[in-house]
C-alpha cells in the first residue's frame, strides 16, 4: 500500500489498482487567511475511485475540488449525520456511513471508526485495509477515550495519520476555551502507541495558522521527535511525498 501526503489533513492511498482520498482540499477557506502550505492541485496526485470524508468543516469537506478534480459523479462518503450539512454541493453520489459500517472500494476495505470532534461536530476515522496493510486516518480529532478500542478492534496499523497542531481557537460568538481542539504532538504520539502503529503520520499543521482566531501550536516538528523516541516511527512527509508500506 501507498500513502502519499495531500495538503493539510488529506492523504491519498493506493492499493493495486485503487486509489482512494481522504479529506482531500484544495479551496483554503478564506476565514483563516492565506495557507501557510503550499496548496497542489488534485489532480497532480492522480484519480481516485472514491473520497472519504471525517467531517463536514470546510477545511476537510471541500466539495467544489472534489467535483472539480475527481468528477462530481466520484463516490463520496461521509458519516451519516454529517449528510444533513452536505445540502449545498455539486457533488452527486454521497453516501453517510455509520460507525463500524465497511465499504468496498476495489482492493481496499474502509471502515468508519470512533473520533471525537473539537466542537461536538459528527466526525469519524477511517480504519484504510489492503495488501495486508492497515492505515487509519483520524481527520482532526481531540483526545478521547476510544483510542483503546480502536486498538482493540482494528489494530495494529502499519500506519496512523493523526492532527499535531494542538489548535487553540477563538471564532466569534463561541466562549474562548483556551483549549487544544486537535491533538497536541504528544497526545498525537501517545494515540499512535496505544493504537499499536508501527508509524506516526503527522497530518493537519503547517497551513493554518492565524491568531486569535486559530492558533497552532508552536515547536511542532520537535516535540514531535521528542515524544516519539524510543516509542514509535515518525514518517513527517511533506506534500506530495509518499510512504510505501
Amino acid at each position: 500500500m501507498l500513502l502519499q501526503k495531500l495538503p493539510w489533513a488529506g492523504v491519498r492511498l493506493q492499493s493495486g489498482e485503487t486509489s482512494i482520498a481522504i479529506d482531500p482540499m484544495y479551496h483554503f477557506p478564506a476565514k483563516f487567511g492565506s495557507s501557510h502550505e503550499e496548496l497542489v492541485p488534485l489532480n497532480e496526485f492522480g484519480q481516485v475511485e472514491a473520497v472519504f470524508i471525517t467531517h463536514h468543516h470546510e477545511d476537510h469537506y471541500d466539495p467544489k475540488a472534489i467535483a472539480e478534480y475527481y468528477g462530481a459523479s466520484v463516490p463520496v462518503y461521509v458519516p451519516q449525520d454529517s449528510l444533513k450539512h452536505m445540502t449545498d454541493t455539486p457533488l452527486r453520489n454521497v453516501h453517510g456511513v455509520s460507525l463500524g459500517q465497511q465499504i468496498e472500494v476495489g482492493e481496499l476495505q474502509v471502515t468508519a471508526g470512533y473520533s471525537v470532534d473539537g466542537f461536538g461536530d459528527p466526525q469519524v476515522s477511517w480504519i484504510v485495509a489492503g495488501e495486508g496493510k492497515k492505515v487509519i486516518h483520524c481527520g482532526d480529532t481531540l483526545w478521547h477515550g476510544f483510542w483503546w478500542k480502536l486498538s482493540k478492534t482494528y489494530g495494529p496499523f502499519d500506519a496512523a495519520c493523526l492532527p499535531v497542531n494542538g489548535a487553540v481557537v477563538q471564532f466569534p460568538g463561541m466562549i474562548p476555551s483556551g483549549q487544544p481542539i486537535t491533538l497536541t504532538p504528544e497526545q498525537a504520539v501517545a494515540a499512535a502507541v496505544v493504537l499499536q502503529a508501527n508509524t506516526l503520520v503527522p497530518i493537519h499543521f503547517r497551513a493554518i495558522h492565524h491568531p486569535p482566531i486559530y492558533r497552532e501550536t508552536p515547536d511542532i516538528v520537535e516535540r514531535l521527535y521528542n515524544a516519539a523516541k524510543d516509542q514509535i516511527n515518525l514518517a513527517i512527509l511533506q506534500t506530495k511525498d509518499i510512504l510505501t508500506l
